[in-house]
């Protein structure tokens, strides 16, 4: 990750959300950046909370315009100088959202939301994403959504088995600034084996021609939760034109970092 950030130091800050007093990072750039938080646990609104807590810390700094959300498990799948002119030069954030009428989408919701949130305004999207300075802004001050949210928003059957990290943001875009968001994030996960979490990339799994696979998708594909399985595809527009949707992608495994290194070493993903 060194090598991705080298050369670029005026161009960006880092913010880590530490789970641990004292987190060892493996490269210098992340050392002194932690956040300290609150414990996490996943699938309720404390992951949320740790996405606006590190977005406030980054609001801090005036010259920082764009907020990318990723983890410890995202790789680039472009140089710096891409990413960067692909973020910058659009006036969108890579924010998730779609219309799922199945069971995971429409079904977790509940008619508690009302009368703030009507259903037909309830979206669904992935959790990493990446924001304008004004829709950053726009997350944190928000309080009635979250609100919302916190209250009737969590795992477990009464309430609809709802996560928070998988709606609130979808939602909340969707009816504040529909037009302001891409409806598909930029970081590209393999959801296609079907089971509560992600495909995961192992040593034997990591190739340039998976890298080069996965950055050349220009279509967002959506699929219902519900027995259909109805297949939503829309090409990834940027600016007008028709572009590689994906500049990040997971989820890799620590031992996949060797092979990740020598492509990157012999190969630029433009």
């Amino acid at each position: 990750m060194g090598k991705f950030f080298m050369g670029h130091e005026d161009r960006y800050t880092i913010y880590v959300h530490a789970s641990r007093d004292r987190p060892i990072h493996s490269s210098p750039i992340f050392a002194g950046r932690d956040i300290r938080s609150e414990k996490v646990i996943w699938g309720t609104i404390s992951m949320v909370d740790a996405e606006k807590r590190l977005l406030a810390h980054a609001l801090q700094d005036p010259e920082n315009q764009h907020f990318v959300l990723l983890s410890e498990s995202c790789v680039p799948l472009h140089n710096f100088d891409y990413i960067y002119s692909y973020l910058m030069e659009t006036n969108v954030s890579f924010v998730d959202c779609f219309d799922d009428p199945g069971p995971h989408g429409a079904g977790r919701y509940s008619d508690h939301m009302l009368p703030e949130i009507v259903k037909k305004d309830w979206r669904k999207g992935a959790q990493w994403f990446t924001v304008k300075r004004q829709h950053a802004i726009l997350i944190l001050a928000d309080t009635l959504y979250y609100g919302k949210f916190k209250r009737y928003c969590k795992p477990g059957n009464e309430w609809h088995n709802c996560y928070s990290d998988e709606h609130y943001l979808p939602t909340l875009f969707n009816m504040a600034d529909p037009t302001g968001i891409a409806n598909w994030s930029v970081t590209h996960v393999d959801w296609s084996e079907g089971k509560w979490h992600p495909k995961v990339y192992r040593a034997v799994d990591t190739s340039f021609e998976l890298l080069k696979n996965i950055s050349s998708i220009d279509e967002s594909v959506h699929v219902s939760s519900n027995a259909k399985h109805v297949a939503q595809r829309r090409p990834c527009m940027w600016n007008g034109m028709k572009r590689p949707c994906y500049l990040f992608a997971r989820k890799f495994y620590p031992e996949a970092l060797d092979n990740l290194m020598n492509i990157f070493s012999n190969f630029t993903i433009i």
